[in-house]
């Protein structure tokens, strides 16, 4: 790790979620130092020179273009780059472009850094965390995927939408799978400590359950729907990675829904998946076991052992 009055992050791709992260992470003030690397040097020259010329409005931070010898001395390294999601498309198609990516560029990674924290970021999330773990060689608690931290969010903003309160006061969680098969765990989802489904039976806002459905479909399918409007998701994205960071950083505590290596939780092992996950310095400190319904619990099941299959058609 570096210094502790040394934060520096290497975000490793500059497209729309590399170079977002790089803005959000510049605001939040919690980083020092920051490299950004892409093969296309100009562009990451560009996203630099446009970064540096806020400086004056943000805290001091020392933000340069570089390559993957500039990973060394970083705590954190995030994996942005790869090919997008294009309209139609689903996150698992991008599997096996994605891993040929990914094989590249995490061995050039470690060549130069084998103490920092590795955070995915790029799609199909949970299938290239478990990429990078392999790849790597790293402890498991030191690789993390972005997870379902922003489906988590996206939950959150929905049901605070629809019952007028804030989101910060409604918890609940996206679990499993970032993508098609992941799971809403409605039996343990409450705002302000009211089981949402009593919450529901009070509000009568709705016929009861109707709404839910709906919001979890929102949740599953709201990338299809930015992407078919505007191309690409980038700032919430940017958000939940920032989100992420500072719970590294700051050595908070903190519970994300973020993936990691499974070894055994709710049955399931040697994939990754997001879980409520304790997030601190050492990157994941414990995957919590949580009292979700056997209906989500198979639901779990299944969203894990799609993505094994997939797994297995991977030269790993």
């Amino acid at each position: 790790m570096a210094g502790e009055w040394i934060k520096k992050v290497a975000i490793v791709g500059t497209g729309f979620v590399g170079s977002t992260t790089a803005y959000t992470l510049m605001l939040s003030g919690i980083v020092s130092e920051m490299v950004l690397i892409d093969l296309n040097e100009e562009k990451a020259e560009g996203e630099v020179m446009d970064l540096n010329h806020g400086m004056s409005f943000v805290r001091p931070v020392k933000i340069y273009r570089g390559d993957y010898k500039d990973c060394a001395g970083s705590d954190i390294v995030i994996i942005t780059a790869g090919a997008n999601q294009k309209p139609g498309e689903t996150r698992i198609d991008l599997v096996h472009k994605n891993t040929a990516v990914f094989k590249d560029i995490v061995s050039k990674i470690i060549k130069y850094n084998t103490d920092c924290i590795l955070l995915v970021v790029t799609n199909p999330v949970d299938i290239l965390t478990y990429v990078t773990y392999k790849i790597s060689g790293f402890p498991k608690e030191k690789v993390i995927g972005s997870g379902t931290v922003l489906d988590t969010a996206r939950l959150k903003y929905l049901i605070g939408e629809h019952t007028g309160i804030d989101a910060r006061n409604v918890h609940g969680f996206i679990i499993g799978e970032h993508g098609d098969t992941e799971v809403a765990t409605w039996s343990v989802t409450n705002v302000a400590g009211i089981p949402i489904e009593k919450f529901c039976e009070d509000c009568k806002g709705c016929e009861k359950g109707e709404c839910l459905n709906e919001i979890f479909g929102k949740v599953r399918n709201a990338a299809y729907e930015i992407i078919k409007r505007k191309g690409a998701t980038y700032y919430a994205v940017a958000a939940a990675v920032g989100r992420i960071v500072d719970a590294i950083l700051r050595n908070e505590n903190s519970i994300l829904t973020v993936s990691s290596l499974l070894e055994g939780q709710y049955g399931l092992n040697d994939v990754c998946l997001s879980l409520p996950t304790v997030v601190n310095r050492k990157g994941i400190e414990k995957v919590l076991d949580l009292p979700i319904n056997e209906t989500e619990r198979e639901l779990l099941m299944k969203s894990g052992n799609s993505l094994k299959e997939i797994i297995k058609t991977l030269n790993l």
